[in-house]
Formats: C-alpha cells, structure tokens, sequence
C-alpha cells in the first residue's frame, strides 16, 4: 500500500483507505468473519453436490437462478439513471424530431420554390 500513487481525477479505493484497512472495530472484524465463512460453507456445498459422481438430479444455484430471471425480466428491475435517460432520448426522442424538422424544412422549400416558380415540377405520381 506505500507504493499506491493517488490519480488526480480519481478518488482512492474503500480497500486502500487505511482506517478502512487497519482500524477495524472487533464487531465489524467478527461480522466479515462470518460472511466469509458462509460464503466458504455454501462454496463447499455447491462443490459437493457438483463433483457427486452418482447425481442424478440438476443442481440449482440460487444465485445463477436470480440473474436468469433478471435477465428475462428487465423491466421490473429497471433503474432510471441519467445514462439511460439519456440513451431514451437520443435514440428514441431526438431522431423523431430530427426526421419531422428535416421533412418539414424540404416541404416548405419545394412550397416556396413552387411560389416563386423556380421549382422544375415533372410528372411523377410519388413526391
């Protein structure tokens, strides 16, 4: 950690703050302890069941479970943020207007060219 170098457009790392590292309290110390010993627990479960020679049955993981389904629903889950706010309006607000005020624009210059009588019209049943 002495060699770590701060970035000046960057914020330092939860994991390199030293009183995050080194002043942990014994409660926090205890609780980190026992998640990492779930997690090992419910590693070695998942382990167990996946190297059983004699299984015969799909084994399911809670987990993997929960993405699958997110994946499949993403609505539900959907968060507005600016990003996806605006990602909606430039490729679904902004083409909408762009394609009125170009058709508009060209409509209203053949108007005016017909007016005037510069515009070269030849039969044509399409424009």
């Amino acid at each position: 950690m002495a060699d770590y170098r701060e970035a000046p457009l960057a914020t330092r790392p939860r994991t390199l703050d030293p009183n995050d590292y080194f002043n942990l309290s014994p409660e926090k110390r205890r609780a980190d302890e026992e998640r990492a010993a779930l997690r090992a627990n419910l590693k070695r479960q998942y382990q167990t069941q996946l190297n059983n020679p004699h299984r015969k049955e799909l084994i399911e993981d809670p987990a993997l479970t929960r993405w699958v389904y997110a994946r499949s629903n993403p609505y539900p889950h959907f968060r507005p943020t600016f990003k996806t706010s605006l990602l909606g309006f430039a490729c679904g607000v902004f083409p909408l207007f762009a394609l009125y005020y170009i058709f508009k624009t060209d409509r209203d210059r053949k108007e005016e060219q017909i007016k005037n009588g510069t515009w070269d019209r030849k039969f044509c049943l399409t424009s």
